[in-house]
């Protein structure tokens, strides 16, 4: 299929396909797909996980980048499923801009590139409220990081901002000989289940922005690595207290709830 299509993957675009079909029924499984379902697939590429989905969905809302492969995803559906192909809508465009779909998706399926994974999975958490569920593959030493907790060396701003918006678990890990090209590194299966954000009157924006200065300077108290943000050390040590944070923690010890007081505390105090 690439040979005729004329393509050559790129590191750029993260473009590493599934051609293992074990491998697909294996994420279409752990998904948990149904055929109430409507799955958002992001990255589906020459379509082996697009067709595995169309068996189990009633549709699916395939999302392209490249324009090449978003305009042969429909003919591969027709030949191989033609029974299914009006159950497939294909969207060329770039995921980190995806601001509206045809159909309010149920679940989100994907093969992420490496390079923007995270980015990507935040945005599909904030601008489809509609989905509740999704299984996601990403780079292994990414997906411990998106289900790290606190306390973890490894727990940080991709760890607490999944936590605003939902559950994250690692359910499997997948090998470098099941995708073309073969990639340097093993992926792993993160099974997202979304759930209310944390009771708090601060704005997900603000309590974003604790997060990332936070974990701007990780090695730092928080009263120091907060300091840029919220005015001066003594104003943070100020606000950590009223949150009823130790002014002498760091970020990496601190679950969602608590980043959330801080910013309560922030915005409370003009």
């Amino acid at each position: 299929m690439a040979a005729r299509l004329g393509l050559r993957p790129t590191k750029q675009r993260g473009q590493n396909f599934v051609i293992d079909a074990n491998t697909v029924r294996r994420i279409v499984a752990l998904a948990d797909v149904s055929t109430t379902d409507v799955v958002l697939e992001i990255g589906p590429g020459l379509g082996s996980l697009t067709l595995g989905l169309l068996e189990a969905a009633d549709r699916v809302i395939a999302v392209e980048i490249d324009p090449l492969l978003a305009a042969a995803l429909p003919g591969t559906v027709a030949d191989r499923a033609p029974d299914r192909s009006a159950a497939l809508t294909v969207l060329e465009a770039d995921a980190l801009r995806l601001d509206e779909l045809p159909t309010p998706p149920t679940v989100v399926v994907a093969n992420l590139p490496y390079n923007v994974s995270v980015p990507v999975l935040l945005h599909l958490l904030a601008r489809f409220p509609s989905w509740s569920r999704g299984l996601v593959m990403v780079q292994s030493e990414v997906a411990d990081r998106l289900v790290a907790g606190p306390g973890s060396k490894i727990y940080g701003v991709p760890s607490v901002k999944t936590a605003w918006y939902a559950s994250a678990s690692r359910v499997g890990t997948v090998a470098p000989s099941v995708f073309w090209p073969v990639p340097n590194v093993d992926s792993g299966l993160v099974a997202i289940k979304r759930r209310p954000p944390p009771e708090t009157s601060a704005s997900r924006e603000t309590v974003f922005r604790v997060v990332d200065a936070a974990f701007g300077q990780r090695r730092k108290m928080l009263r120091s690595a907060l300091a840029g943000l919220l005015g001066s050390r003594a104003r943070a040590s100020e606000i950590l207290t009223v949150a009823e944070v130790d002014p002498q923690a760091r970020g990496e010890v601190l679950d969602v709830a608590a980043f959330a007081r801080i910013a309560v505390a922030w915005e409370a105090t003009g």
